[in-house]
C-alpha cells in the first residue's frame, strides 16, 4: 500500500494532464491527492492503466469512497464505479448530490 503522502513519480506522458503546472515542479511537488485525483477525472487509458499500476485499485477505491466522490464527474464516476467495483449505492448518492448542486447545472448548460 503506498503511503497517502507519498506522490509516485509521473511518466513522461502523464505529465500533459498537469497543462496548469510548470513541468520541472510536478515530481515531488503535487500532493498525491492532487495527482491521482486528475489522474481520475482527467486521464485516458494510459492515466488508468499507470494508476492501477502505481497506486492500486485498493488505494484508488479506498481514495475515491473517502472523499465521497468529490472532484470526479458523475460520468467519471460511472467508469470508476465499473473499473473498482464501487459500492452501486454510493455512487448514486454521490452522483445524486452533485447533479443538486447549483454550480454543476450551470456548468452542465
Amino acid at each position: 500500500m503506498l503511503s497517502k503522502h507519498v506522490t509516485p513519480e509521473l511518466t513522461e506522458n502523464l505529465r500533459r494532464y498537469f497543462w496548469d503546472y510548470d513541468a520541472g515542479s510536478i515530481s515531488g511537488k503535487l500532493s498525491r491527492h492532487t495527482v491521482v485525483t486528475r489522474l481520475l477525472q482527467e486521464g485516458g487509458w494510459d492515466a488508468v492503466k499507470w494508476l492501477r499500476a502505481s497506486v492500486g485499485d485498493e488505494d484508488l477505491r479506498a481514495m475515491i469512497i473517502s472523499r465521497r466522490g468529490r472532484g470526479i464527474s458523475p460520468k467519471r464516476l460511472r467508469f470508476w464505479e465499473l473499473v473498482l467495483d464501487l459500492p452501486h449505492e454510493q455512487v448514486d448518492a454521490w452522483v445524486a448530490a452533485q447533479r443538486a448542486n447549483p454550480w454543476h447545472r450551470r456548468a452542465s448548460r
